[in-house]
């Protein structure tokens, strides 16, 4: 780092999951971009100054992650269309003080299940676990592809009625159902995909659902990549379902975001490898 550096960050709670730093900072270096990445710890009660902050600061981007992601919308100065429609943020650009929000999770989910595990989604029964504001970016994402359906189920009833609203108007195939009858819809469902972060690190052991749900030949996405195969995952493989972990779409999301702070092309091959590298202790 130099006079010259330029400051990015993550912010969250909890963070030191984290493997964005090491990541984008992979991208910096093969890029040759004079910049510095890190995760800081912003809980819900400073996340005003923490906004603030970066915008007296000077950082040029930001990636928010849970549970700020819808919250964050309040302390900006724009938008984008894509990601108002969603209703939640994961990258903020800063040019010249004024702080403009994307979302980069839902286009990322897309790109990464459809090279790894389902290519045409056109048409398929797509159940949603969670709905939080990773679970916007993804719903509004999937949707786009021309699903037969997605159904959003969250434990909290309004959680789910309040976002299926917001993202499927009437006649999509977007809706909410509840929590009781999420069996059923699992059972019926060739694509299901958990949004939330039962599972994650440091508690591995735990199933957002039970995988003796899912139908033989489904595939079982998880948005989480640490670990890299969840619980979840595990239990999915033995019921002979195809699976898709969270990895490829952590890499796109920072891949985009990448690209909005600095305008190039970004080495995707690269920030897997990195991420990669870091689970294997090397």
């Amino acid at each position: 780092m130099d006079n010259q550096t330029v400051v990015y960050g993550v912010i969250g709670d909890p963070i030191r999951h984290t493997k964005s730093p090491i990541m984008l900072n992979r991208a910096f270096r093969e890029t040759g971009v004079n910049g510095a990445y890190a995760a800081f710890h912003v809980t819900p009660d400073r996340l005003e100054a923490a906004i603030g902050g970066i915008r007296a600061l000077g950082f040029r981007g930001l990636n928010v992650t849970i549970p700020h992601k819808v919250a964050v919308m309040t302390w900006l100065d724009e938008i984008d269309e894509g990601a108002r429609a969603i209703g939640a943020v994961n990258t903020i650009v800063n040019e010249n003080g004024r702080l403009i929000g994307y979302n980069t999770d839902g286009i990322g989910y897309v790109r990464s299940l459809k090279e790894e595990a389902e290519p045409e989604l056109a048409g398929r029964r797509i159940v949603v676990l969670g709905a939080g504001g990773a679970a916007r970016g993804i719903v509004w994402a999937l949707a786009r592809e021309l699903p037969a359906s997605v159904k959003i189920a969250n434990r909290t009833w309004d959680k789910a009625r309040d976002l299926a609203a917001s993202l499927g108007g009437d006649g999509g195939p977007v809706s909410a159902i509840r929590w009781e009858d999420l069996r059923d819809a699992c059972g019926e469902a060739d694509v299901v995909v958990n949004t939330t972060s039962v599972g994650m690190s440091p508690n591995v052991d735990d199933t957002p659902i039970d995988p003796a749900w899912l139908k033989p030949g489904a595939v079982a996405s998880d948005l989480i990549y640490n670990p890299l195969v969840t619980a979840f995952l595990r239990g999915a493989r033995e019921r002979d379902c195809r699976i898709h972990g969270g990895l490829g779409m952590f890499v796109y999301q920072g891949a985009y975001a990448f690209e909005y702070w600095t305008g190039l092309p970004a080495p995707v091959a690269a920030m897997r490898d990195e991420v990669l590298a870091s689970f294997s202790g090397k």
